[in-house]
């Protein structure tokens, strides 16, 4: 664990920025906030467990801020709520548990695929106006499944449950504010799996500016939610999670 007294604005500066431009974007479209931080991590050298574990540190603090914000604004469905907690809860733990373990690098670009593949499909839907709204279907299984792939990659809840809620016909904006409001309670178990595994050397300067800027920026992510009709957020989930997908699946195979 770092020395806080020798942290300096500057030093912090960058991190906070990308923390609060992260969030914004999370608490708006329901993901992109660990995809965004990991991959900024990783690229500066952090090992993936670390990055994953510094990075799930620092949304305990933004989404606890981003699902009050989302209770406030009604954004939540709580049946929905219960139905996703819980697996995802269970697959994290999992997930963080694996990754101090093995490398799960190898499934990455299957799962990055599938998810560009889903964001095209999205922002079809978004441009074409065809978004029929219906009650989702398969909702544990994607917990679990989502709550796993997070842990393990570092990032993905909002990626993979959002996108897929909404390919069933779940409401945009009730999708967003459930699916931020069920991850803090799926982070707060990652990070303490992580912490019990890996100890507190994780938590660096990088997570700290995170947890700044991510905290800084969740009130304004939920109100975007309650603001914006359907067929744009779909449109914009579709475009955030094609690009961040194919990024990663760039970096993978490269």
């Amino acid at each position: 664990m770092f020395d806080f007294s020798t942290i300096g604005f500057a030093d912090l500066l960058p991190f906070i920025l990308i923390g609060f431009a992260a969030q914004l974007v999370d608490g708006a479209l329901g993901m992109a906030f660990g995809q965004i931080s990991s991959t900024l991590l990783i690229s500066m050298g952090v090992p993936p467990a670390a990055a994953s574990a510094g990075v799930h540190t620092a949304e305990t603090f933004t989404t606890a801020v981003s699902g009050i914000s989302h209770v406030v604004h009604k954004n939540v469905d709580w049946r929905l709520f219960l139905r996703l907690a819980v697996p995802g809860v269970i697959g994290g733990v999992i997930g963080a548990y694996v990754l101090t373990r093995i490398d799960a690098a190898v499934a990455k670009p299957v799962v990055l695929t599938y998810l560009a593949a889903l964001g095209l499909y999205l922002l079809y839907r978004g441009f074409m106006h065809r978004h029929t709204e219906r009650p989702p279907r398969v909702v544990e299984p994607l917990g679990l499944a989502g709550g796993f792939l997070d842990a393990a990659g570092g990032g993905g809840w909002g990626a993979v449950v959002t996108s897929n809620l909404l390919v069933q016909g779940s409401n945009p904006r009730k999708t967003i504010g459930t699916v931020n409001t069920a991850e803090f309670f799926l982070t707060v178990t990652i990070s303490a799996t992580f912490i019990a595994t890996l100890g507190w050397e994780a938590f660096t300067v990088a997570t700290l500016g995170l947890l700044i800027g991510g905290v800084a920026a969740a009130p304004f992510g939920a109100l975007i939610a309650k603001r914006v009709n359907a067929d744009t957020l779909l449109t914009f989930v579709g475009v955030v999670l094609t690009a961040t997908s194919l990024y990663g699946l760039w970096r993978a195979l490269g």
